[in-house]
């Protein structure tokens, strides 16, 4: 099984993660952002991947170094399940769409960090959530999964499902790139031998 358990603390936040990538789809979420509990809950539905999440941060300031260092911790927890990325499928896109509104993600493992964000929220603030975290969430993601990501929000009215189609199409993406491929035979899926 592919599963990981990664610690993150700063001055900042303190993050406890632990996924595996071959599993149902439960998560544990306790971050203290409820928006961004909603949007990892879609990696249990969506991502087939357990995911385990507790974080504590400056929460009295706001949501950005909690937000931020999740994606981080999240990244550093797939990279690690994954270790050498032998016999993955390493690419993975998808379309999701939410009644108006409909995101594409497309993800490939390639051992380089890129991040493309294309979301024209409609609005700053889900609730008392601020849209800009969205990219900060992605961004440190990226940075230490060692992946290129590209998130595009094609249309939508609706902030929320803006964000919602989104971090759903980001799920399935990545589950479709982490899969093992039967085709590969355990090899790296690369030219150069390594990822």
């Amino acid at each position: 099984m592919r599963t990981a358990t990664v610690t993150r603390k700063t001055a900042e936040t303190e993050i406890a993660v632990t996924l595996n990538l071959d599993r149902t789809g439960k998560a544990k979420l306790a971050t203290g952002v409820p928006f961004l509990d909603h949007m990892l809950d879609q990696v249990a539905r969506h991502g087939m991947i357990d995911l385990d999440v507790a974080a504590q941060g400056d929460l009295h300031i706001d949501a950005h170094h909690t937000v931020e260092d999740v994606g981080i911790t999240i990244g550093q927890a797939v990279a690690k399940a994954l270790g050498g990325k032998k016999g993955i499928r390493r690419f993975g896109h998808a379309y999701i769409p939410l009644d108006e509104a409909l995101s594409r993600v497309v993800i490939d493992f390639s051992g380089r960090p890129g991040l493309e964000f294309h979301v024209p929220f409609t609005r700053g603030l889900i609730g008392e959530f601020d849209v800009d975290l969205v990219h900060e969430f992605f961004q440190g993601f990226v940075n230490h999964a060692q992946v290129t990501l590209h998130v595009d929000n094609l249309r939508g009215a609706n902030a929320h499902h803006q964000a919602e189609t989104a971090f759903k199409a980001f799920w399935r993406a990545l589950r479709m790139a982490v899969e093992p491929d039967p085709r590969a035979g355990g090899a790296v899926p690369s030219t150069k031998g390594t990822l």
